[in-house]
């Protein structure tokens, strides 16, 4: 089952990576997590440098959390079936950079009074890129190794092509995939996901109006016909993605390992069952509405979602 973990609360799902981590090496030091995570709440909240506090309702801060406490899964998972070789405590502070940074590309400075960090939605990814190669030196990282997070960060997302990118072994390799598969599963697994489809498909139209996009060449033309095509992302898109490209790293998170029931693919099923039976539900109001006060996961696209 999900880890009963309120991902609105960087100190709640930071515990859950202090506690994998400590888990895989006993007394290690926890500094470099511990100011991973102080410093990307203040980059989210506007308590970093020039930057404003991000103003988008889907791709925000909770979302990164999430995408985050479903990575922890995933180590975990893999450090359970005594996978080698290991992720050793630099590689361990690397993928947890990666995980809280790959979506600081929708940040936008003070300067940038158009619009939310929405209408950076096709570039976000290289520009979360730019931002962790200026921010990971400042805190003792080296040219390499912020090279192998930023490699990482170039795996998320629906246009991404791993298998062009560059890895300087497994180790990187796997936290690559991982949080590729995370960034997927985290968000596509709340409970709530469908619900945020309304949110998601306003973050789209602001793209698509900052780029001049027409009408008729947007993916989506409603929420309702973003809801509906959604299954039809996660059958014909996302699950060839997360089983070849990303390696079926998945798997992982079964329970037992590999052939035990996936609480994270269970749920995203349960979802997109949800999607199909609101699509083609005439009476159903799916305008954006205000975000809700709950967890979008208290337990544990573009194209929908990354």
């Amino acid at each position: 089952m999900f880890p009963q973990v309120d991902t609105k609360s960087a100190p709640a799902v930071a515990a859950v990576v202090r506690a994998t981590f400590l888990h895989a090496h006993p007394g290690a030091d926890t500094t470099v997590i511990d100011t991973l995570f102080r410093d990307v709440e203040d980059m989210f909240h506007g308590r970093y440098l020039d930057y404003l506090p991000l103003e988008m309702h889907y791709h925000d801060f909770e979302h990164t959390l999430q995408a985050a406490l479903c990575f922890m899964q995933l180590l975990e998972g893999r450090y359970r079936a005594r996978v080698t070789p290991i992720l050793d405590v630099r590689h361990f502070e690397l993928a947890i950079a990666a995980v809280l940074l790959h979506d600081t590309g929708y940040l936008k400075l003070r300067s940038d009074r158009e619009g939310t960090g929405a209408k950076y939605t096709l570039v976000h990814v290289i520009r979360s890129c730019a931002f962790a190669a200026s921010y990971l030196p400042t805190i003792g990282f080296t040219g390499e190794e912020t090279e192998s997070v930023v490699t990482a960060i170039r795996c998320t997302g629906p246009r991404s092509n791993i298998s062009q990118l560059h890895f300087s072994g497994e180790v990187e390799h796997f936290v690559g995939c991982a949080l590729a598969t995370a960034d997927f599963l985290g968000q596509m697994a709340a409970p709530d996901y469908v619900d945020e489809l309304a949110f998601l498909y306003a973050e789209f139209e602001e793209s698509d109006d900052f780029f001049n996009t027409p009408r008729d060449q947007r993916l989506y033309r409603s929420v309702r016909d973003l809801i509906a095509k959604t299954p039809v992302f996660w059958e014909k898109f996302v699950m060839p993605k997360i089983n070849q490209d990303y390696l079926g790293v998945y798997h992982f998170l079964a329970d037992p390992y590999p052939g035990g029931p996936n609480a994270y693919i269970q749920a995203v099923e349960q979802n997109m069952t949800r999607a199909l039976t609101l699509a083609y539900a005439p009476e159903v109001s799916l305008d954006p509405f205000p975000k809700p006060p709950q967890s979008r996961n208290s337990r544990s696209p573009s194209l929908p979602g990354a």
